[in-house]
């Protein structure tokens, strides 16, 4: 499947120093295997990538919550940047799940029409408004891709006066964290920017006004019998995805709050 974008993803480890909390183990670990993700999307490693940001921010909120691991002396504008940063990403998942509910129903509605043929053009029509909404996900799905490239490329200038290494390594790991959502939200909206369907739907619309449609009924029966099995299929990916964003924009919530809660002590 191809990606929005051609430019390659560089897959790097994270090593901070002096991470001898087992939290702070976890939470690198939970990293990098997000980092090893960052290749063609699959349906498969969609999910992966969902579900392990569920799991990171699951760690970074037990990070949060251990006493003392962040101190006052954090620079402001660094403060600034992390939290307008967990508003964003929040607003990001909010959005993708959203497109994904949206794909889901469009899907459910073409199968219905599918199960519903009785030899007449109504599934013609409905394959071409599903084409149209399919576009119509292409370009929202860009437009939030080129809002999580800006966001992973913006960087906050930030110092960390008199900061122990707790808080520089859990600031770190949070920053980290941020970057590989966001990596992860890139490669499901390119997954869905991938069609659906195959542009030679449109001959059997063709043909039934050239020959009888007795004689075209068994390769309208097979093409039908085909595309249902990949709707089936997608929409069975699309329902897995919205419930791992479900799940992660609560993990966003929470952690956003944690964040809200240390930095206020």
């Amino acid at each position: 499947m191809a990606a929005l974008s051609s430019k390659p993803n560089h897959v790097r480890s994270i090593s901070l120093p002096g991470r001898s909390h087992p939290i702070t183990q976890r939470v690198e670990e939970e990293i990098n295997k997000l980092k090893s993700l960052s290749v063609a999307p699959t349906a498969d490693t969609v999910y992966s990538g969902l579900f392990g940001l569920e799991k990171l921010y699951k760690c970074i909120d037990d990070l949060f919550n251990l006493p003392q691991t962040l101190c006052q002396s954090l620079d402001a504008k660094l403060i600034e940047d992390l939290l307008d940063k967990s508003v964003r990403l929040l607003d990001v998942c909010g959005t993708t799940r959203e497109l994904v509910s949206q794909y889901k129903e469009n899907v459910r509605d073409l199968q219905s029409s599918l199960r519903r043929r009785k030899g007449d053009s109504t599934t013609d029509d409905n394959v071409t408004r599903f084409n149209s909404f399919s576009k119509k996900i292409k370009r929202d799905a860009k437009r939030l891709v080129l809002t999580l490239k800006q966001m992973d490329q913006e960087t906050a200038i930030s110092v960390l006066l008199d900061a122990d290494e707790d808080t520089i390594d859990a600031i770190r790991a949070l920053r980290e964290a941020n970057a590989v959502c966001i990596s992860t939200f890139q490669m499901l909206l390119s997954f869905l920017c991938v069609p659906l369907l195959k542009p030679k739907q449109s001959k059997w619309s063709l043909l039934s006004r050239l020959v009888q449609k007795d004689r075209i009924a068994p390769e309208l029966q097979e093409g039908n019998a085909s595309l249902e099995t990949r709707l089936g299929t997608f929409g069975a990916y699309l329902d897995s995805f919205e419930k791992a964003l479900e799940a992660t924009f609560r993990c966003l919530i929470r952690s956003r709050s944690s964040l809200l809660n240390v930095l206020s002590c």
